[in-house]
């Protein structure tokens, strides 16, 4: 199918790939590492490839709603909403998992975020901030997302997108200033 773009010479045509079979190999292809990686410093390690398949099942399902340039924040986006809806499932507790001491907790999966930031300072910084600050910082320091990917996978202007950097970067250097 031709297509034409708003403010395209219009003697300028441009073919637009079928989203078929073909094309979703490709695009699962070349970004299923970064989904991988984006759950695995996200999620406990036995959920990362459920999380990873829920993503892509759901590309599948709405590929031809994806903007064309903008598919790995499209996928980030989805991915945060797979994450958000996987954390609010109620999960089984195993009565073996209380020990034998009476009053003792059940055992807690460790957080692979924590994992990566061993830096003591720099985890107590950043668990002063509010989520969607911890959000905004991580897309753009791990993800290496920044300007129109960074607004598209928060669903923001490309201006609101550099606010929110700039506001959670603020808040970082003053939740750091507090330990210093």
């Amino acid at each position: 199918m031709a297509l034409r773009t708003a403010g395209e010479d219009p003697g300028t045509v441009t073919e637009r790939e079928p989203r078929d079979a073909t094309w979703f190999d490709g695009f699962f292809a070349l970004h299923a590492t970064a989904i991988h990686r984006y759950f695995v410093r996200r999620a406990d390690r036995v959920d990362v490839e459920d999380l990873s398949a829920e993503v892509f099942a759901t590309a599948w399902r709405r590929r031809e709603k994806i903007p064309a340039g903008f598919e790995l924040p499209w996928l980030y986006r989805t991915a945060s909403y797979v994450l958000a809806n996987h954390r609010r499932k109620p999960t089984l507790t195993l009565l073996s998992d209380y020990g034998s001491e009476e009053g003792a907790q059940p055992a807690r999966s460790v957080d692979p975020a924590d994992l990566v930031m061993t830096d003591d300072e720099v985890r107590r910084a950043l668990g002063r901030l509010s989520a969607r600050d911890r959000t905004v910082l991580m897309l753009h320091a791990w993800e290496g997302l920044d300007g129109e990917g960074l607004a598209h996978a928060l669903g923001l202007t490309r201006g609101g997108a550099a606010a929110a950097l700039s506001r959670a970067r603020a808040r970082l250097r003053e939740a750091w200033a507090e330990d210093h």
